[in-house]
């Protein structure tokens, strides 16, 4: 029968206002309780197991050491496979986070809402078989959301900018975060993370399952370089008593050894049927630019002397796919990527201006537009508006296909057609160009495009759900390689050669005009190859 001191007639609950008298070993276990939270889960904290039903949590070592690590760091992430208990390790703790501080706020999210939702149920099964001296009193209990009479609350919602935009955290569970889908994760991590981690004293956890190369790949290997504020855990399966190589053969045997080393051995791995290789994607890393803002990210300067070529995919600019650029430094093999621009908002008539600058910024870089659709407006403006003068043209030449032009031909256009044939032979030469060391980059995007371009039919694509655009400019860079006017062009005794006739052709042109007399001594000033003139002071 239910009583008046309990929360809406359960009995298991303490309801709001009801006063408890502590007998002295209640006061002592209270405690005790408070300042070891060890000591907590393993006396009084209950949890559901999936054969025996609930059960004391009777805590391995690396489940201890993770409590440890959560308690004494700000922001920990945890890698680790599954079945391993690690999320009803960090249920346990936050149930004590709530329990013995006042007016906390914690965000549990996960993928999915119906998932942050069964969290938050396994943290109200674990409270309500507490005994009474160690409850608070109930302000709020449902399925999304639980508050105690001394303020803190519990909150359960997706991984989204907009589920939790409004509350002041005080912690938040970021759970499988891996699974959230890329442009969720990504909003998430621009928009409400900086608020949520500027904080002096809110915690973040971060625990999951590898699932690809995502987010959660990025902030677990800037974890273990030293590049942000949290600090790694790692649970391997062996960690788990019970565990042996008996098990481990069983299960390989059952799934397979691809989905044992993600699914328990926690690595990370792409896609299956990747353009590149498992094992390079795998030997891939990354650097933070050094420089980065409004989608162009550098990683290294231009140098003087150096030739560099831009290769340009152009999207719609509608919030979906990305324009994009790579540039590529072309003055010796390997080739390097040493900048990118990525933007899925840019107008595609303002796209132009940004290539313009930036081409001009590498040594007025030679620019390969792709020009299916609305990149012939991009080329069209980069040429005849803003008289850019290193673009790529292409012309056919019956079986052989699109070739890369020497000049403006009566048949040429500028910019190149994607093609099956030429996106086949793209592709063909970046898996060649990657897989061979003769194409270095460390960018990120790049690197996590990459683990989700997949075969699809008889070429290749974004994994569905993903982005390929800046994989597509390395698939044009790849294209542009095997064209005889780029090995040309990065051959610096032909680029010189290129350099003189195209000077020789100018002065042709305007030699019927006859001389103009600039004012200048035709003796102390040279032009240089961005036509700026140079004038020699005796």
């Amino acid at each position: 029968m239910a009583d008046d001191k309990s929360y809406l007639g359960n009995n298991l609950l303490k309801g709001l206002g009801v006063p408890h008298k502590f007998s002295k070993e209640e006061i002592e276990e209270y405690i005790k309780c408070k300042d070891d939270v060890i000591y907590f889960l393993e006396n009084y904290v209950k949890v559901v197991h999936v054969d025996e039903g609930l059960i004391p949590f009777k805590m391995y070592d690396f489940q201890r050491n993770l409590v440890n690590a959560i308690t004494n760091n700000r922001n920990v992430i945890v890698k680790s496979g599954r079945q391993v208990g690690k999320t009803t390790t960090t249920i346990g703790w936050l149930l004590h986070y709530i329990l013995f501080n006042t007016e906390k706020t914690v965000g549990v999210l996960a993928n999915k809402a119906i998932t942050a939702r069964e969290i938050l149920g396994r943290i109200q099964t674990s409270y309500q078989h507490l005994p009474k001296f160690l409850q608070q009193g109930l302000r709020e209990w449902n399925k999304g959301s639980m508050e105690l009479e001394n303020g803190s609350k519990v909150i359960a919602s997706s991984t989204s900018s907009s589920a939790i935009r409004g509350f002041s955290f005080s912690c938040i569970l970021l759970d499988e975060f891996a699974h959230v889908q890329r442009h969720i994760a990504s909003e998430f991590i621009r928009s409400v993370y900086p608020t949520i981690s500027s904080g002096k004293e809110t915690k973040v956890i971060i625990v999951s399952t590898p699932n690809g190369f995502n987010l959660f790949y990025k902030f677990w290997n800037d974890a273990e370089s030293g590049s942000n504020t949290f600090i790694p855990f790692k649970v391997h399966w062996s960690n788990v008593p019970g565990r042996d190589q008996e098990w481990y053969k069983r299960t390989i045997s059952t799934i397979g050894e691809d989905a044992f080393r993600q699914e328990y051995e926690a690595e990370f791995l792409g896609s299956t049927n990747t353009l590149i290789s498992t094992e390079r994607l795998q030997e891939m890393s990354y650097n933070e630019p050094i420089f980065s803002r409004e989608g162009i990210d550098v990683f290294e300067e231009p140098i003087a002397g150096h030739t560099y070529t831009i290769t340009v995919d152009v999207a719609r600019g509608q919030g979906n796919d990305y324009s994009a650029f790579s540039v590529f430094d072309i003055s010796k093999i390997p080739y390097k990527v040493v900048a990118k621009y990525r933007s899925n908002t840019i107008a595609p008539l303002h796209f132009p201006n940004i290539i313009n600058t930036v081409g001009k910024r590498y040594n007025y870089a030679y620019i390969l537009v792709e020009i299916n659709d609305i990149g012939s407006q991009v080329a069209d403006v980069l040429h005849h508006d803003l008289e850019y003068e290193h673009l790529y043209s292409c012309s056919w030449y019956g079986r052989h296909g699109q070739q890369i032009s020497s000049g403006a031909k009566k048949d040429s256009y500028f910019g190149v057609r994607t093609t099956k044939s030429m996106k086949k032979i793209g592709c063909s030469n970046l898996k060649s160009l990657i897989e061979e060391n003769k194409l270095l980059f460390n960018d990120y995007d790049i690197i996590s495009e990459l683990t989700t371009f997949i075969s699809s039919g008889e070429s290749y694509s974004g994994e569905d759900g993903t982005h390929d655009d800046l994989v597509i400019t390395l698939v044009l860079f790849a294209w542009l390689v095997d064209q005889q006017y780029f090995k040309d062009l990065s051959n610096q005794n032909i680029r010189d050669n290129l350099y003189k006739n195209q000077l020789n052709q100018l002065e042709d042109l305007t030699t019927p005009f006859g001389i103009i007399n600039n004012g200048l001594n035709q003796d102390n000033y040279e032009v240089d190859s961005d036509g700026t003139v140079w004038v020699t002071v005796s």
